[in-house]
């Protein structure tokens, strides 16, 4: 939420800004940054909601899907999503 929520954009330039871990370099463009609406903490703990609701079911649609730790390098993100292309698991016979 925190994360989300204190995203900002320079309108004039585009650049993106966080208020805590990448803020405006000045005042004047401090001033003039915009949130995105659906950046606010209402849009946002509604997103989420919609994503609880809907998370289950789609793991049981999806029960052949692999899990992908983002947390990692991305080269060995890509190594791995590359891995279950090449190398599939195996279709259940429906």
């Amino acid at each position: 939420l925190e994360r989300l929520s204190q995203r900002r954009t320079d309108p004039v330039t585009g650049e993106r800004y966080h208020t805590m871990f990448r803020p405006a370099p000045t005042p004047e463009i401090q001033a003039r940054l915009r949130q995105n609406p659906r950046d606010t903490e209402e849009s946002i703990e509604r997103r989420v909601e919609a994503y609880s609701r809907n998370v289950r079911l789609l793991q049981d649609f999806y029960q052949d899907a692999f899990h992908v730790n983002a947390d990692q390098d991305p080269h060995a993100i890509f190594e791995f999503i590359e891995s279950c292309i090449i190398n599939p698991l195996p279709c259940k016979n429906l």
